[in-house]
């Protein structure tokens, strides 16, 4: 009798699962799609800086359309989500993220409990940044953030502990290289690595062998509008001194152009020779103009004499790496003249050539690459070489030709491999999530950054004179 019960109880519960199951499989056209495992899910966090919503200028077949935001409340993520919902609205290719925010005080400890995505994205205020980078990773979540990941040597310890928990608990940390994709560096690291160039010159502190000079600007429009920056933008407690804020772009540039793909090691290969520091004066008019704030806060009361601002935004450091002589130096002015913006500047000095990036007056403010023999190469026997070097470099980017021009060529590229640098966000995103389904980065790129990271935060402190 129980033997017939249990066997009449069986058929019952095999009913049952398979109603359940069938009930799972069916489909529903009026109930929502729901989220795939498969789709990444972003968080952003505190969105100080307007990169933060630069990220999301594009969508992502592979990112969920529903983005959590956890910030203090304030203007700063109102500009943020003003930015996406102009994204969405736009009459061309308008995006669809939906912002989910929470603006309470407890706003970083609700992330963390909610736990509500898989990739954080951070960009906002520099002195908090490498500490939401290590608790991030610390707590098993991808990061994709802004530069600079640090902005002084205690920070720069803080971020190599990030990077080791990073690894411990499997997850990517990778930062916003935007110049990476810009195709004049592009192919400037290109044309250096071919034989007409022949080898990268060793030079020397008073004629570098690679030089990057990069002018900014405070006062700027992005995405069709004046810029408005928040006032700790300008504290450099806050920011971060120049020397360790936009030369994070050109230590990088040095690194990834003069050795590709290779694995530097910060405690080797980097020699801080010298370093300094300036300010650039700001005064309360143009101040309002880029903050809306009518008076200075009273954290940049020190910086304020007679009534102006003394940002020291500007820095330049001399170093040599893996015995290469590197010069990098930045300036920011408060408004580029009418037609044109920021600046770049670049020579990578080989034995045979210079590759050199331009982008002044005879330019009309655009980048521009050009090829110039040194003094010493045999003209002939070098176009015969640069025009075959080109055949090579057609492969991989067809189009690109060169105009020969007094002093050498000039590289002619197609209008298809110009992005703006606004959409330059969207490559590195991409790339990013292209190692993330592949589950790690480049082997050169954690150490790279490590080093990158050594490089600005060292040199700060020579300028500093510690």
């Amino acid at each position: 009798m129980i033997r017939t019960d249990l066997k009449n109880l069986k058929h019952i519960l095999l009913i049952n699962c398979m109603m359940i199951i069938a009930a799972g499989c069916s489909t529903n056209p009026d109930k929502p799609k729901e989220k795939t495992d498969d789709k990444l899910q972003l968080i952003t966090l505190d969105p100080g800086h307007f990169h933060s919503a630069l990220v999301q200028k594009s969508m992502y077949e592979d990112v969920d359309s529903v983005v959590h935001v956890y910030a203090p409340d304030g203007q700063e993520v109102k500009s943020h989500l003003s930015l996406i919902d102009s994204y969405n609205t736009r009459d061309e290719n308008p995006t669809a993220w939906k912002e989910k925010v929470y603006t309470g005080p407890d706003y970083l400890d609700k992330m963390f409990a909610e736990k509500a995505g898989n990739v954080v994205v951070i960009a906002g205020n520099n002195k908090m940044k490498t500490d939401y980078i290590r608790r991030s990773v610390e707590s098993g979540l991808n990061v994709l953030a802004d530069k600079p990941m640090a902005i002084d040597l205690d920070g720069f310890n803080m971020l190599v502990k990030a990077f080791e928990s990073a690894e411990k608990n499997k997850v990517l940390l990778y930062d916003i290289m935007t110049e990476r994709y810009e195709i004049n560096s592009m192919l400037q690291k290109e044309f250096a690595h071919l034989p007409a160039f022949g080898q990268l010159e060793k030079g020397t502190t008073e004629n570098p062998s690679v030089t990057k000079v990069s002018v900014h600007h405070f006062f700027k429009n992005v995405s069709g509008k004046p810029l408005v920056r928040p006032a700790w933008f300008f504290d450099v407690k806050q920011q971060g001194e120049g020397i360790t804020d936009i030369t994070t772009h050109l230590v990088d540039l040095v690194q990834w152009e003069c050795f590709p793909d290779q694995i530097l090691d910060y405690k080797k290969d980097i020699e801080i020779v010298s370093a300094k520091r300036w300010a650039t004066s700001i005064n309360a008019e143009q101040f309002e103009k880029v903050t809306q704030k009518k008076e200075y806060p009273e954290y940049l009361k020190a910086d304020v004499k007679n009534g102006i601002l003394n940002s020291y935004s500007n820095g330049e450091i001399n170093y040599r790496l893996k015995g290469i002589h590197a010069k990098i130096s930045v300036t920011w002015d408060f408004q580029a003249p009418e037609g044109t913006g920021d600046t770049h500047f670049s020579v990578m000095w080989g034995t045979n050539a210079s590759v050199v990036i331009k982008q002044g007056k005879e330019q009309n403010f655009k980048p521009a690459l050009y090829i110039e023999p040194v003094a010493k190469t045999d003209l002939k026997a070098f176009e015969k070489a640069i025009m075959a070097d080109l055949k090579q470099l057609n492969i991989k980017y067809p189009g690109v030709e060169l105009k020969k021009i007094a002093n050498g060529w000039e590289v002619i590229i197609p209008d298809t491999y110009k992005v703006s640098h606004e959409d330059h966000f969207a490559q590195v995103t991409k790339k990013y999530l292209e190692y993330l389904k592949k589950g790690g980065l480049p082997a050169w790129e954690v150490p790279n950054m490590i080093a990158k990271y050594y490089t600005t935060t060292k040199a700060r402190e020579v300028a500093l004179g510690r």
